[in-house]
């Protein structure tokens, strides 16, 4: 039989909450909830508790729904679930939410078939990692097309891009840049590929990424034939041969852009770390000076 607890029930309401607590301990908060007090706490008998806390005039919260082991697998559980919500319903309440940890399978498979869907999600983190963590600096790239006809780069890019691009023509390059390629180096190198196919020609996508690292795409007719990324494991451990891959090959670029290929291996070299290298931005320049680029 599910009741209304009564000031009478506080020893057993207690007892029953020390008990979740213990079963299903908080891994975030971590505190005993075991005398908190609740708007409405429903029994069921003496092994189930459910217990409501108003919070608008819309929507309440079941802070606590347990049922002891000796008496699962005969539906109590659901029935104080019901009543929870008939009570709701009856304070002309529109929806019963609830708070179910991730590491807790059962209760979520149950929560849904029930019906609940996920509304929020508590993310939580070690304060000590995000102390430590580093800060990170920008993001930023163009793409240079070897070409004069801006127009038709504009025209191209903005399709790519479904906006239009900021454009500057000059030494043979048409540059292009967008702040929807600014914090996207995916994205950058994509309307990079895009408009080498586009053009038929030669397009080069150069870029800071977290103001850490610099990369490069080289396309020549829609394929990519040279990627360059200062530190290779920048993002995590590669096998040997695809971090060798990410180095500079000087011969394709002086080949394709005009560039000397020994001031090319001077400037684009690779480390293991970016403390290894000039600072990004001022590799990222001389790159693009070497290639007779505007960065």
């Amino acid at each position: 039989m599910i009741r209304p607890a009564t000031a009478d029930d506080l020893p057993l309401v207690r007892e029953l909450s020390a008990e979740f607590e213990r079963e299903v301990p908080d891994e975030l908060w971590g505190h005993d909830d075991s005398d908190a007090e609740h708007d409405v706490v429903l029994l069921a008998d003496d092994v189930g508790i459910a217990a409501l806390d108003r919070k608008s005039e819309r929507a309440w919260l079941l802070d606590l729904l347990y049922v002891r082991p000796s008496a699962r697998g005969r539906g109590l559980g659901r029935e104080l679930l019901r009543a929870a919500a008939e009570h709701v319903q009856e304070q002309g309440a529109e929806m019963l939410a609830l708070e179910v940890l991730e590491s807790n399978k059962g209760a979520r498979r149950l929560y849904d078939r029930l019906g609940f869907r996920t509304v929020e999600r508590v993310l939580a983190a070690p304060v000590g990692g995000l102390v430590a963590a580093e800060q990170e600096g920008p993001t930023f790239g163009a793409v240079h097309v070897q070409t004069d006809d801006g127009e038709k780069v504009r025209r191209d890019a903005a399709k790519v891009l479904r906006l239009e691009p900021d454009i500057q023509v000059g030494s043979g390059w048409v540059r292009v840049s967008s702040e929807a390629t600014d914090a996207d180096p995916a994205r950058l190198k994509t309307l990079a590929k895009e408009l080498s196919y586009t053009t038929g020609g030669v397009v080069l996508s150069l870029g800071v990424e977290r103001g850490a690292v610099v990369r490069y795409d080289l396309f020549d007719r829609g394929a990519d034939v040279d990627e360059y990324l200062s530190v290779p494991e920048y993002y995590g451990p590669l096998p040997p041969g695809d971090a060798y891959a990410l180095g500079a090959n000087a011969t394709v670029i002086a080949r394709l852009t005009g560039a000397d290929p020994r001031r090319v291996r001077e400037v684009a070299r690779t480390a293991a770390s970016p403390a290894e290298l000039p600072p990004a931005q001022e590799l990222y320049e001389q790159i693009a000076a070497v290639m007779g680029l505007q960065p």
